[in-house]
């Protein structure tokens, strides 16, 4: 039998003793991030273990802001990793748990989206583009009209509707403001509604009002029911009135957890007066009060209230005579200190038992006076409604459906208990794999159609470079110079080839960060953008190699078959591409990336068999001759071009032919191979190319997880 709102209430009067009711949220016991740090100590080099985390216990309500504040160095940026899961397992110690149910770091990513400092995000896309590519990855199969409405409905949240067609833009490109730059990073990863929201700085380098529009966004979006932490430096007061619940921290230490306007009498039991006018918090974080004697005294071991609240908890009670509920009763909480140092925080806490913790986590006595029943709401399967506009469900995680009280952080209604841990979440990626390899090509077309110059400038440095190397050798004479003229051209082809892919470098180090936000909350799988973006170069690939052959065949009156001449060019193209894109997923930067190429290059140069034949070369340096990939590219030419028993010159010293099997022999290749040895070639190159494409997935499925050690 289904009961009313009111039934619900009239059972919690009944009682005739306080209850306490929790939202729901995001807890966390006895946090602890230590690294090993070199420090000089009496003139000598020594390792010494930091605690960056020092045992930090809480708790973030659910439809609440929750703020991360301190000074520099205080440990936010590493405790809100420490929440979303970014740091490596085994490094972080302590709990986190959603709902009073344990969750893993790889469930909280299923469940969250976490919104870096830096906006990445391709500046040739428009922002309703982004959002739409977005919703692709995120949504799964739900209909196109579905998509484009929910993305219609959250650019219009997010205030985004005047530059919806407008760029995104970057240094070289105007496109939107820093504000709305921010907003639709928000967009980006809240598009299928994750029941956890965590930013990191969300207003750093933007004005007050850009900084106030984008708070006052995720404002909205936690009163629909998501719990929202982040990291911010020094609010404004306009700013600040959004924000629900504090947890400042301090030399890895927590100093205080409660509501900001609590912080004046925190402040107080301090001995520190606050002046009128001026922001509490600020005195609080300001580092000259962070001396040590003000830190201890702040994180003090001070007894708490036998019965504390927090933000959501309310006290109800009454007569079933009346069926009214009595005023709740505050006056036992208006000396409690929210200093989170209490015996449930100190360093004496052996172990993180869940009944210490629970304790731990009712400090908050501003919400005592609020008025209604809260209960725990968790999350449930379909899509997260974010605003009671935005479209019904789909398979991703969600919060259930919430309505917003005037003086509560969040009113669930029939939100079910312990959900987390008995709830299916569906699959892990909302797209097959073959959908998201269609939706990454569709989205890197789209990018190279609006920087066409990635892929001209090959084509036209290729097409000059031709026009050069057939105006250089045509028609190379019948005599020992003309087969030197013709040799020099093949490895002078072969090495320009394995140049004009180095601009593969930039182009990915410039998508890694773009890559790293949307796989690490399973947008895709890292294999799919590996196919993907192999299948985007192909075609161009293939350009670039038809139109140098095409200048240059006639040219240089190239012999055999000239399929066989453009199918070496073009899988060299291929091979040399993966190489560079393997070595940009392993370096960092530019500098290193162009040094690590280039330094490759000439060993690859160096030993392909032009300046020593393979065969002259010693024993140990043999291995670099196998692993070079101009090796291939450079003898299927040779083969192609002198496999035959044609004349190509007359040797001065006694006048006799020099056949194309003699060239051959001479340069140390055996000349009755034919064949076969050219199309072996052929499959040493594609070889190669296909493992430094899996050496590529490797890193990026292993070593691009932008997590902490």
């Amino acid at each position: 039998m289904a009961h009313t709102n009111s039934d619900r209430r009239q059972k919690v009067i009944d009682i005739g003793k306080p209850v306490l009711h929790f939202t729901g949220g995001l807890e966390f016991a006895s946090l602890t991030y230590t690294v090993t740090k070199k420090k000089k100590i009496e003139k000598k080099w020594r390792k010494q273990e930091v605690a960056l985390l020092s045992r930090i216990s809480g708790y973030a309500p659910k439809g609440c802001i929750t703020a991360v504040m301190g000074p520099s160095g205080a440990g936010k940026s590493t405790f809100l990793d420490g929440l979303a899961g970014r740091i490596a397992s085994g490094s972080l110690q302590g709990r986190v748990s959603m709902d009073e149910a344990e969750i893993s770091p790889s469930l909280i990513k299923r469940t969250s989206a976490y919104i870096m400092q830096d906006d990445r995000l391709f500046p040739m896309l428009t922002v309703y583009e982004t959002l739409m590519f977005a919703a692709d990855f995120r949504l799964g199969a739900i209909s196109m009209a579905d998509k484009v409405k929910r993305v219609e409905k959250l650019i219009d949240q997010l205030g985004l509707s005047s530059c919806r067609n407008t760029y995104i833009g970057d240094e070289g490109t105007r496109g939107v403001s820093g504000g709305e730059r921010r907003r639709v990073s928000i967009g980006v990863d809240i598009i299928h509604g994750p029941s956890l929201l965590f930013l990191d700085e969300p207003t750093s380098g933007l004005d007050s009002t850009s900084a106030h529009n984008v708070i006052e966004k995720v404002h909205h979006i936690a009163r629909s029911g998501s719990t929202v932490i982040l990291t911010i430096h020094l609010p404004s007061w306009r700013i600040q009135s959004l924000l629900d619940h504090l947890i400042i921290l301090a030399r890895g230490q927590l100093m205080y957890q409660g509501s900001p306007k609590d912080v004046t009498r925190h402040l107080s039991r301090m001995g520190r007066k606050v002046p009128k006018g001026e922001n509490s918090i600020e005195h609080l974080i300001d580092p000259p009060a962070l001396a040590e004697e003000d830190l201890s005294l702040s994180v003090s071991t001070i007894a708490p209230s036998p019965t504390p609240s927090r933000p959501g908890r309310h006290q109800a009670g009454g007569s079933q005579e009346k069926g009214k509920s009595r005023k709740p009763q505050t006056n036992a909480h208006d000396d409690y200190d929210h200093s989170l140092r209490s015996p449930y925080n100190s360093m004496s806490l052996a172990s993180s038992d869940r009944g210490l913790v629970m304790q731990l986590l009712r400090l908050t006595p501003s919400r005592t006076s609020q008025k209604g029943p809260i209960s725990r709401s968790s999350l449930s399967p379909g899509i997260y409604e974010y605003s009671s506009e935005i479209l019904p469900r789909s398979p991703t995680p969600h919060s259930s459906d919430y309505t917003v009280n005037e003086n509560d952080c969040l009113t669930p209604d029939n939100a079910p208990k312990n959900s987390m841990a008995h709830k299916h979440l569906g699959p892990k990626f909302a797209n097959s794999f073959f959908s998201e390899t269609l939706i990454l090509m569709r989205r890197n077309f789209k990018n190279i159609h609006r920087t066409p110059e990635l892929f001209l400038s090959r084509l036209v440095v290729l097409t000059i470079m031709g026009f050069m190397m057939a105006t250089m050798f045509i028609k190379p004479k019948q005599d020992p110079q003309g087969i030197t003229n013709r040799i020099s051209f093949f490895i002078f082809t072969v090495c320009l080839f394995f140049f004009s892919s180095n601009d593969a470098v930039p182009a990915f180090i410039q998508e890694r960060l773009i890559f790293v936000r949307e796989s690490f909350h399973n947008a895709y799988r890292a294999s799919s953008y590996t196919i993907a973006s192999l299948i985007t170069y192909l075609p161009f690939l293939a350009l670039q190699a038809a139109v140098y052959t095409a200048i240059v065949w006639k040219a240089l009156e190239l012999r055999g078959p000239f399929l066989y001449f453009l199918i070496v060019l073009y899988v060299s193209l291929l091979s040399t591409n993966s190489f560079v894109v393997f070595v940009s997923s392993v370096v960092t930067n530019y500098i290193l990336g162009y040094a690590a190429v280039i330094a490759f290059t000439a060993l690859f140069f160096l030993f392909c068999g032009y300046f020593l034949n393979s065969h002259d070369i010693l024993k140990y340096w043999e291995w670099m001759n196998t692993i070079s990939t101009m090796t291939y590219p450079y003898e299927g030419l040779l083969i192609n071009q002198y496999s035959t028993n044609r004349s190509f010159g007359t040797n001065p010293a006694d006048g006799t032919d020099i056949t194309g099997f003699q060239i051959l022999k001479s340069l140390g290749i055996n000349p009755g191979a034919g064949e076969s040895k050219k199309w072996e070639l052929v499959v040493m190159m594609l070889g190669w190319a296909v493992l430094y494409r899996i050496l590529f997935y490797v890193i990026l499925r292993f070593g691009s997880k932008n997590q902490r050690k």
